[in-house]
């Protein structure tokens, strides 16, 4: 299957208030080139400046998330963000005329359904992913909020709520995989209880609220005067309270719908680590300023796994090429065959595996009193690799041969010795043209990159006798 960036395959938009500012917002979706992300832009002000949804930029998370950039504003960033990741969607521009985007009916069903018909357009780079190797943690020692994430090879999400109130009581939802965001969470609304709204309402927020965009839980007594505070502030006749506790005739979509709203806030919040994951995340109690505390947290080990570059390869698992395959594919024999296997292959890359042997000739002569490969029959090794990337495209590649034309940016890194085992990961920089190769590659030992280099080399069909 296809792991490639996508973006949209055109401009949708949407209009509607923002919930805290009360204000008309146009909202556009727009596509992106490779490797943008998702970048707010607000077209009300001079010079059209934009906003990086990076959780550095995170500066308040009372009532939603806010970013802020050399004094650009975007608030209640979440729900928008939310649905960009359920949808798969990796790079997308998000222009608003305002500083906070509609909410619509307090869920991200409105932009799942914007994204979901212009559809999405799979790009040209593969994706990243911060890879969860081990057990990370946030705990809110005074609120009790608790956010891990352990090892998983998709993106699931538990969230876990409980607010100590009979009217909500305890709830959780999951997903076994980001993929049952649209059917599983992009409907579940915001939610408040009554005396949170009543101190908003006096407090002049949430101007552009209203009973059809967030459930209302009723954990106190309606009193007249609040009932003409609700009236005034909804435009509404009458108020009252269903049997369920929910203010006014609003129906649930679900009955943890609560619960589904708060994996709707992670799964946004979580966006702005800026790379896609694959670990399971358990939140209990989330809120904004746990989850985008976590995202920092993340947003770090993945900036420490990207340093490192080093990628995650199940070496259990049966090559796609074998010794014998590669014999049939390269021309080289012992002692110059210097790849024993093939772990991945794609139509721009490889990846291959040396075992480092002390029965190797080179360590009869290079250093025999303290073994060590030569840089040369690394880069060498990791040219094999290459080769076959570019062999396994043809229908007959015994009768074809790659040659070095350009060797560029070499670095050796750490010494190789016997009994290490070298992987090997080589992409193309650009599609293949007329023969000529250009590639990217590094060599791997554990966590640590030992050797890198840009390759260039020509493919050449061999004269037969």
């Amino acid at each position: 299957m296809s792991d490639k960036q996508k973006t949209i395959n055109e401009a949708v938009s949407l209009s509607g208030i923002g919930l805290h500012t009360g204000k008309e917002v146009n909202v556009t979706l727009k596509p992106a080139k490779e490797n943008t992300g998702f970048v707010f832009v607000r077209t009300d002000l001079e010079g059209h400046p934009q906003v990086e949804a990076d959780i550095n930029f995170v500066t308040t998370t009372d009532r939603g998330t806010t970013l802020e950039k050399l004094g650009v504003k975007i608030h209640t960033c979440e729900h928008i963000l939310a649905a960009l990741v359920g949808m798969d969607v990796d790079n997308c521009y998000i222009e608003m005329n305002n500083a906070e985007p509609p909410i619509m009916d307090g869920s991200s069903k409105y932009f799942v359904e914007a994204i979901e018909k212009v559809g999405t357009l799979e790009q040209n780079i593969n994706r990243e992913y911060l890879i969860v190797k081990e057990v990370l943690s946030y705990v809110d020692n005074e609120t009790g909020s608790e956010i891990t994430i352990i090892p998983s090879d998709n993106y699931e999400i538990t969230t876990m709520v409980d607010f100590g109130t009979k009217v909500l009581g305890t709830q959780n939802a999951t997903i076994k995989d980001i993929s049952e965001f649209k059917d599983e969470v992009a409907n579940a609304r915001t939610f408040s209880f009554l005396h949170e709204l009543e101190m908003l309402l006096d407090n002049g927020l949430i101007k552009g609220g209203d009973i059809s965009n967030a459930i209302v839980y009723v954990d106190k007594e309606l009193t007249p005067e609040t009932t003409e505070k609700l009236k005034k502030a909804f435009g509404k006749e009458n108020i009252s309270i269903r049997p369920n506790g929910i203010l006014d005739n609003l129906t649930l979509n679900h009955p943890n719908e609560a619960a589904r709203h708060k994996m709707l806030d992670v799964i946004g919040d979580l966006a702005l680590v800026g790379v896609k994951i694959k670990g399971k995340v358990i939140a209990n109690k989330p809120g904004h300023q746990v989850n985008t505390q976590f995202a920092k947290k993340l947003n770090r080990q993945w900036k420490l796994q990207k340093k490192k570059n080093v990628p995650d390869f199940d070496l259990t698992k049966p090559p796609v090429f074998d010794i014998v395959d590669i014999m049939r594919m390269l021309p080289h024999r012992a002692p110059f065959l210097l790849i024993d296997k093939i772990l991945e292959i794609s139509d721009s890359h490889v990846v291959g595996l040396k075992n480092v042997s002390v029965n190797e000739p080179f360590f009869q002569g290079h250093f025999p009193k303290e073994p060590v490969m030569p840089g040369v029959l690394q880069v060498e090794a990791m040219a094999q690799a290459a080769g076959i990337l570019v062999l396994a495209s043809v229908p007959d590649p015994e009768n074809y041969s790659t040659y070095f034309i350009k060797i560029d940016k070499v670095k050796f890194k750490k010494k190789v010795v016997p009994g290490d085992t070298m992987i090997f990961k080589i992409e193309l920089l650009e599609p293949i043209r007329r023969g000529i190769v250009h590639m990217q590659g590094y060599g791997y030992v554990g966590d640590s990159v030992v050797v890198e280099a840009e390759l260039m080399a020509q493919v050449a069909k061999m004269k037969q006798d």
